[in-house]
């Protein structure tokens, strides 16, 4: 991935970690033939030394279960602080926001174990907790992600 305005680079991971931990939804995208997709969804976040992922849930079924399975591939995109500064002249109104884009491998979380852990990440994104019990029923009918990211990089246009 290639930045063009250098100077709005988010590069240190503890910024860019920052930035996501104060976002409340993700954006996934998926490449789908000549249809691009792209879906809203609430998410948790780890990082592991080097490596960063992304944990999400949905049904057992739908277009999002299907594009993940099949593709096991997406980009991503978070932003929060959006403000916007008037100016006198049209052209010169500006936008202030900070967001981090990047893309990632997907994998389907299949055992109860799995699935509990990656729902305790995304129960701690929201809630700050990592105590919480999931039923035996509701992670069988659970199908939760884990997206590892291959590439990522954080912007901030103040």
């Amino acid at each position: 991935m290639e930045m063009r305005r250098k100077d709005l680079a988010v590069t240190a991971p503890a910024e860019m970690d920052a930035i996501i931990r104060g976002c409340d939804c993700i954006r996934l995208a998926f490449a789908d033939g000549t249809h691009p997709y792209i879906v809203p969804l609430s998410f948790g976040y780890v990082r592991e030394g080097e490596e960063a992922k992304f944990y999400f849930h949905s049904a057992a079924a739908g277009r999002k279960v299907d594009l993940c399975r099949r593709l096991a591939y997406a980009g991503f995109e978070l932003d929060r602080n959006h403000t916007l500064k008037p100016n006198e002249k049209a052209c010169d109104f500006s936008f202030a926001y900070e967001s981090v884009v990047g893309e990632g491998t997907i994998a389907e979380l299949t055992t109860p174990a799995e699935k509990s852990a990656g729902l305790q990440v995304i129960m701690a994104q929201y809630t700050g907790r990592p105590d919480w019990t999931f039923p035996e029923g509701v992670l069988a009918r659970t199908c939760v992600f884990c997206l590892t990211v291959t590439e990522m990089q954080g912007r901030r246009h103040g």
